[in-house]
């Protein structure tokens, strides 16, 4: 315990000054990438100042996983230079039994990751979004064309032409009617449809049915039947980065049953999940990197960081670009890396000197 108590005062203030460090450098990356926006619209100073707080919260959970794998490999490094690891290796302590309280550091920060993102970084980053649109002028349509929609599990089938949001709108129906079985049951078309709060109102709509072997035309009368929310119809404006976890789940599930693609929405959700383990990843390799450098502690430390930071999150990127487009499976895109990197660190920790 008494080990545990001292490794642990010699990690967290690097931990502090590294966190810190790393959120002022992402926050002010963040910064003077839009720098030039706010300029050209004249945006007031304590405008962006605003932004750039709102921003803090996802700067801290960036920064968090770097930070962990630099504190830790900085702090075994420390100790192994100046010989104290030799001393408490030659007491027959095991390595591993030494960096135990930094495994469950990283441990307790994948689960204060995911609710820090679930609770505070999701609604902060759409406050952020939402505030940098208005002050740069960038507006989002939600309206829609070219649309498809399954509906009672896939038995019906709008396609429509445009959906306009402002009036709840559609132009151009068409739906499909088919049985259990999959066979055609009527075609009911109509040059605009209405939202009444309850149902969609159809302007002189006709039905297509099969009658007597022949395929036969009549004006359908006014039905109530077609309920079907306006908002499955419009442009998804939603961003699973911006939606809780529950929520994201829901999403995920309206696009499946709408026949939406939902591909894209089901990986950021998993990623969702995966991002979070990335603080206990990165104390695996950090203790396997710990005791390997004996001279340039703080540069070797740094660099070994930022590089195995960078070589996972562009791995990242990659698979979950690949999941995104449908080439691999939302799970892999979303776990691969954390699983490669976890048997690279176990593979290191194997080598590490004890």
């Amino acid at each position: 315990m008494t080990l545990d108590r001292y490794l642990l005062r010699q990690f967290f203030p690097i931990f502090v000054v590294a966190v810190t460090m790393f959120v002022l450098l992402l926050s002010l990356i963040d910064l003077f990438a839009n720098l030039w926006r706010y300029l050209n619209y004249e945006v007031p100073f304590k405008q962006i100042i605003t932004v750039s707080y709102y921003y803090l919260p996802k700067s801290f959970s960036y920064a968090m996983p770097i930070s962990l794998l630099f504190a830790a490999a900085y702090t075994l490094g420390d100790l192994y230079a100046r010989n104290e690891l030799t001393s408490i290796f030659s007491s027959g302590i095991p390595f591993r039994r030494f960096c135990l309280p930094l495994v469950l550091v990283g441990f307790l920060a994948t689960i204060f990751s995911f609710y820090f993102d679930d609770r505070i970084v999701i609604p902060t980053l759409k406050i952020k979004n939402d505030l940098s649109r208005i002050l740069l002028h960038q507006q989002r349509t939600e309206n829609n064309s070219d649309i498809v929609i399954k509906a009672n599990n896939g038995l019906i089938i709008y396609s429509v032409d445009y959906y306009d949001h402002n009036a709840q709108a559609l132009n151009g129906v068409s739906i499909v009617e088919k049985n259990e079985r999959g066979e055609f049951v009527s075609l009911v078309r109509s040059p605009r449809a209405a939202w009444t709060g309850d149902f969609w109102f159809l302007s002189n709509p006709v039905i297509y049915e099969w009658r007597d072997g022949l395929l036969r035309t009549r004006p359908l009368e006014d039905t109530d039947m077609y309920r079907e929310k306006p908002d499955t119809f419009r442009r998804n404006a939603a961003n699973v980065e911006e939606l809780p976890a529950k929520e994201a789940n829901l999403l995920v599930q309206d696009l499946k049953a709408a026949g939406l693609p939902f591909i894209q929405a089901l990986a950021d959700y998993y990623h969702r999940y995966s991002y979070a383990t990335t603080s206990f990843v990165v104390m695996i390799l950090s203790i396997s990197m710990g005791g390997r450098f004996r001279k340039n502690i703080l540069l070797m430390s740094l660099l070994a960081s930022l590089v195995t930071a960078v070589g996972f999150y562009v791995m990242e990127m990659i698979t979950m670009m690949m999941a995104r487009l449908g080439y691999i499976p939302p799970l892999a895109g979303a776990w691969f890396p954390v699983a490669t990197f976890v048997a690279v660190g176990g593979l290191l920790l194997r080598s590490a000197k004890t």
